[in-house]
């Protein structure tokens, strides 16, 4: 096993507005989640008692997977064999309506983060969580968290209130390519809009495979309303979007572009060349065929060794065994994707080591 292994994603678990957060809300908001029981704000893309949401030995004997740090320091690390792992802390405050309501949980979520969780473990890292429905209030939470180099990244919702590369997020992006934090997106949604670009499904089935076209959207957002070319150091992550469906996406990408190009003259390369360039994937889940050919076949196509990330997405249950390494990934491209990219991709992992 590899000397370093960076995990860039586990999820620790908020055990409750009141129960975990209370002490890190300033009076006014303590008092409002006091006398308006205000807890339980899991988002519903993560149930705690769904099974995908912790596999049965990640689960502690009480409270939600996730949520002892004794417990992910042995899944992560002596399980898993993750020598530095990503903490994505996934909770209401990126859903809340109220701007001030979700600032205020949000630098409670990232002030609890760095004290019970970065401050018992040197080999944990975080990132920062913004209340991106206000985006002033999201620079303000990212030059309050910047000056701590044990946050290395932000992260937002796939599904969110609107695609990413609009012009009023624009702000929120020349502060973290300022202070070199990759934008993690991260499966999960605000349930502003339906999951699926036609309407409601049925069952979580059709809404957890329709993730995948968020995540597509977000990328076109991203490229084709300029922000690359505006932000050239910013570097996006995907997390748990899955990997397998973007070659197709990158041909057919470059494809369109080609034909309607006119439309957007300041997309001056192919957006598969972007997409390698400012896009990186995390690996679990790794959807791609059980084969040894179609696993190379998929990482050939996508023409970039270095997108790749690990990720073992504890305590989300992902895959079974104690190995989060997909199999029948080439030994090289496993030593790139669990050291070289993340630091690569996370400047500030190597400020704080």
């Amino acid at each position: 096993m590899a000397a370093t292994r960076i995990d860039c994603d586990i999820h620790p678990a908020v055990g409750g507005t009141r129960t975990t957060l209370l002490p890190y809300l300033d009076d006014h908001w303590k008092e409002q989640v006091v006398s308006r029981a205000i807890d339980g704000l899991d988002l519903t893309s993560y149930p705690p008692n769904m099974p995908l949401s912790g596999r049965a030995d990640w689960r502690p004997a009480h409270g939600k997977p996730g949520c002892d740090l004794a417990m992910v320091q042995r899944g992560a690390f002596d399980q898993l064999g993750a020598s530095h792992a990503i903490c994505n802390v996934l909770y209401g405050a990126q859903a809340v309506y109220d701007p001030y309501m979700a600032a205020a949980f949000c630098k409670a979520i990232n002030d609890w983060i760095a004290a019970e969780w970065l401050a018992q473990d040197s080999r944990l890292r975080a990132s920062i969580v913004i209340p991106l429905q206000a985006p002033d209030l999201a620079i303000e939470e990212i030059e309050r968290r910047a000056g701590d180099n044990r946050f290395v990244s932000i992260l937002v919702l796939a599904q969110g209130e609107s695609l990413l590369g609009r012009r009023h997020y624009w702000p929120v992006w020349q502060a973290a390519e300022k202070y070199k934090l990759p934008i993690a997106i991260h499966a999960g949604s605000q349930y502003r809009s339906a999951p699926s670009s036609v309407g409601w499904p049925s069952y979580r089935y059709e809404y957890y495979m329709a993730e995948a076209q968020a995540f597509q959207a977000q990328v076109l957002s991203l490229i084709y309303e300029g922000v690359f070319g505006k932000y050239p150091g910013l570097k996006v992550v995907l997390m748990e979007s899955g990997v397998s469906w973007l070659p197709a996406f990158m041909w057919r990408a470059n494809k369109t572009w080609r034909g309607v190009r006119v439309e957007v003259p300041w997309v001056e390369r192919e957006p598969a060349a972007i997409i390698r360039d400012h896009i990186r994937v995390t690996m679990q889940p790794f959807d791609a065929p059980p084969d040894a050919a179609g696993v190379a076949d998929v990482i050939e196509q996508i023409g970039s060794d270095k997108m790749f990330l690990f990720a073992s997405d504890y305590p989300h249950w992902q895959f079974d065994g104690d190995d989060a390494i997909p199999p029948h990934l080439p030994a090289g491209l496993v030593s790139r994707m669990c050291a070289d990219n993340p630091l690569e991709t996370f400047p500030r992992l190597k400020l704080a080591a």
